[in-house]
């Protein structure tokens, strides 16, 4: 069985670098890392996780959303497993809507993503796959490619007013 890793927090480096291509998505190395990706990830309430945040600078992304705690209105979708992955906004539209981070525990802010776009990745197997996601789904996948591009969602905020701590998040939810 794949470890559970220790999740990269902010300013480490690996969270600002532009990961590598995976070449040899067979490879034994992938494949352990992608177990060790998905363990990481269903120990924790997130619905993604990225390579670089288990301090691997891999082309790699798991969107698995999921209602939890701290998304308790997140659409259900099974693990996916998403490699070398690139996306292309399908419309203008713009939304902002609250995000938070593995790597950046307590804080959440108002992020503008698109709304709907088109993917296109790798899975583990090999088969390439073109599908469109919208809504928290898109918004998951784009957090997630942000840290193949050594990007946090916290670079995307527009105004430092729409950060918060996650206490006061979760206040102002029950209001």
């Amino acid at each position: 069985m794949s470890p559970i890793a220790e999740i990269s927090q902010l300013g480490s480096k690996v969270l600002r670098l532009k990961a590598d291509v995976v070449v040899d998505i067979q490879s034994l190395e992938i494949q352990e890392l992608i177990n060790t990706l998905q363990n990481t990830l269903a120990s924790t309430q997130g619905v993604g996780i990225a390579a670089p945040q288990i301090n691997e600078s891999k082309r790699i992304i798991i969107v698995a959303s999921r209602p939890s705690e701290r998304y308790p209105h997140a659409p259900t979708m099974e693990p996916t497993v998403m490699i070398n992955p690139s996306f292309q906004a399908l419309s203008e539209t713009i939304e902002k809507d609250w995000e938070g981070c593995l790597s950046i525990p307590g804080i959440r802010a108002l992020v503008p993503r698109h709304k709907k776009i088109q993917i296109n990745y790798t899975d583990r197997t090999g088969n390439i796959v073109n599908t469109q996601l919208e809504g928290f789904i898109a918004r998951v996948f784009q957090h997630e490619f942000d840290h193949l591009e050594g990007k946090v969602y916290l670079d995307r905020v527009e105004n430092n007013q729409d950060i918060f701590s996650e206490s006061e998040y979760f206040k102002m939810l029950r209001l």
